[in-house]
């Protein structure tokens, strides 16, 4: 046993964080079971109901996803028949992304989804925000500092 308080499980930020997101995942699953989505997939999707006809590394980008965790989701999404790969007019050395009839269709479906979620969770609209706002800066502040150390080493 330890008396060290950053040793500490009930300390971690990382473990609240962990766990939130494994609970919220949870919640998603049913209401995604119904789109035929995995949570992966559901913010792929996201992504691209927002923007569609987009390269590879635009999707990188907006999802946060790397590229060897991305292309297996829009291999399966494809196979979905949700969206199509194809090289990109203007260069092909990129892949382009673009969602079918049937993946633009699954937008009308999965429009209640997000206030299905906010009604199972009892935070005001305030703390939502403020914790997303929150998660972000965490999420830019590890980036920059991985990035600078990339840069160094």
């Amino acid at each position: 046993m330890t008396d060290i308080p950053a040793l500490k499980l009930k300390n971690q930020i990382c473990h609240s964080l962990y766990s939130a997101t494994n609970a919220l995942i949870r919640a998603y699953r049913p209401l995604l079971d119904q789109l035929g989505l995995t949570y992966a997939q559901y913010l792929v999707m996201l992504a691209l109901w927002d923007e569609d006809n987009v390269i590879i590394k635009n999707l990188v980008q907006r999802t946060r996803f790397d590229a060897g965790t991305l292309t297996p989701i829009l291999k399966r999404l494809e196979s979905k028949q949700l969206l199509t790969i194809a090289k990109s007019s203007n260069d092909s050395r990129q892949k382009v992304i673009v969602l079918t009839p049937q993946g633009k269709k699954l937008a009308e479906c999965a429009k209640k989804t997000p206030d299905n979620i906010t009604s199972q969770i009892a935070m005001s609209q305030e703390d939502a925000k403020q914790l997303k706002a929150l998660a972000e800066q965490l999420y830019s502040l590890i980036n920059t500092n991985l990035l600078g150390e990339i840069e160094q080493g």
